[in-house]
C-alpha cells in the first residue's frame, strides 16, 4: 500500500491542477452553482472528472489503440465541441434569470443532473489531445517507467479523479454560498457574461479545428 501512496498524491495534485484553470466547464459550473446551488454544479464537475480520469487511464495504461482512435478523430470532435459551446453560450446569453439567485430552484430534477453530467463529460472528451498532456506530464514526473504494475496506474488515475473532483467541490461550494448575496440586477449580467465567454471558447475551438484542415 505504501508503494502506491506517492502515485495517489501525484494524481491528486495533477487532477486538481488540470481542473483549476478557467475554461468553459468552469464557466458552466459557476453559472449552475449560482442559479441552482451546490449539487447541480457538482454534477457538472463530476462529468469533467470522469472524463479526465478516462483520459488519464488511457495514458497511464498505455492503451495506444484507444489513444490513436481518439486522436485520429480529434478534428471532428473539436468541431462538435465548438458548436456545442456556441449553442450553450447562446442559451446562457439569452436566458431569463430568476428574480434572485436564491429564488431559483435549488437541487433540481434528476434529469437536470444527468444532463449537466453528460454535457461536461462530452465537452471534456471533445479534446482528446488531453491524452498527450497526461502522457507528457507522466513522463516529466518520471511515472512512465515507475508504473510497472496495474495497481500503481489505477491508483494514479484514482488520484486524478479525486483531485479534479476536489476542485469542482471547492468551486461549487464557494459560489453556492454566495447565492443569497447576489443582487437581482447581477443575474442578467452573469448570464450575458457567461454566454460571451462560452461563445468565445466555442469560436476558439472551432478556429483551431478548421485550421487543422
Amino acid at each position: 500500500m505504501s508503494d502506491t501512496l506517492p502515485f495517489l498524491a501525484k494524481g491528486l495534485v495533477l487532477g486538481f491542477s488540470i481542473a483549476a484553470p478557467v475554461g468553459p466547464i468552469g464557466v458552466l459550473c459557476f453559472r449552475r452553482a449560482l442559479e441552482r446551488g451546490f449539487w447541480p454544479a457538482v454534477a457538472g464537475g463530476l462529468g469533467t472528472a470522469v472524463a479526465d480520469a478516462a483520459y488519464a487511464a488511457v495514458a497511464a495504461f498505455g492503451i495506444t489503440a484507444v489513444s490513436a482512435a481518439l486522436l485520429g478523430h480529434q478534428r471532428a470532435l473539436a468541431l462538435v465541441g465548438g458548436a456545442a459551446l456556441l449553442w450553450l453560450g447562446a442559451r446562457a446569453f439569452f436566458a431569463r434569470p430568476a428574480e434572485r439567485a436564491a429564488d431559483a430552484p435549488a437541487g433540481g430534477a434528476r434529469g437536470g443532473f444527468a444532463a449537466m453530467f453528460a454535457a461536461t463529460f462530452l465537452l471534456t472528451l471533445a479534446n482528446p489531445a488531453t491524452i498527450l498532456s497526461f502522457a507528457a506530464v507522466f513522463a516529466g514526473l518520471g511515472l512512465v517507467g515507475a508504473m510497472r504494475a496495474a495497481a500503481a496506474a489505477a491508483v494514479l488515475v484514482a488520484g486524478v479523479f479525486a483531485g479534479s473532483m476536489l476542485w469542482w467541490i471547492v468551486l461549487s461550494g464557494t459560489v453556492s454560498a454566495l447565492r443569497q448575496r447576489v443582487p437581482p440586477a447581477a443575474l442578467g449580467w452573469v448570464n450575458r457574461a457567461s454566454g460571451v465567454l462560452l461563445g468565445g471558447f466555442g469560436l476558439w475551438v472551432l478556429r483551431g479545428a478548421l485550421a487543422q484542415g
